[in-house]
């Protein structure tokens, strides 16, 4: 089956990540990251393995093919995906990220705890009565009256 598939040439862990204008390699890194959607898929490919074009369209909800392919090519250039293309019937493509995305885990795990406790603050305090408000609602009245 080794010669149904067809690697990118780009695969090499060589790969230099792309320079930011401000020379900041975090600025460079973050830009990278966080472009748009780009966060999105690198998340989705974190819990994969190695996932179908088709598949991760499915698991990104709401992102159009076309900003997948260009998000995905980004990330390949970057070093940070790898695309396998499977030329079996019918054909198809993989992706999964490479030693380097995976690293990106490191990053990611935190900042998804971080976003799922705020998310849960966020909801607690929208069910929550706001009792600042009111209490300068049960004032008025009585100032009124003055």
């Amino acid at each position: 089956m080794a010669g149904n598939r067809k690697k990118n040439a780009s695969n090499s862990p060589h790969t230099p990540m792309p320079s930011a204008e401000s020379g900041c390699p975090v600025d460079a890194l973050v830009s990278l990251i966080m472009g748009p959607w780009t966060a999105y898929i690198v998340w989705v490919l974190l819990q994969h393995d190695s996932i179908r074009f088709s598949e991760l369209m499915k698991d990104v909800h709401g992102i159009s093919a076309r900003m997948l392919t260009v998000r995905l090519r980004r990330l390949e250039a970057a070093g940070l995906v790898r695309r396998e293309q499977h030329l079996g019937i019918p054909p198809h493509v993989c992706y999964e990220l490479t030693a380097r995305g995976r690293e990106l885990a490191q990053v990611m795990t935190p900042l998804e705890s971080l976003a799922n406790k705020w998310f849960a603050e966020d909801q607690a305090a929208r069910r929550a009565p706001a009792s600042g408000a009111d209490e300068v609602r049960s004032t008025l009245p009585r100032l009124q009256g003055i």
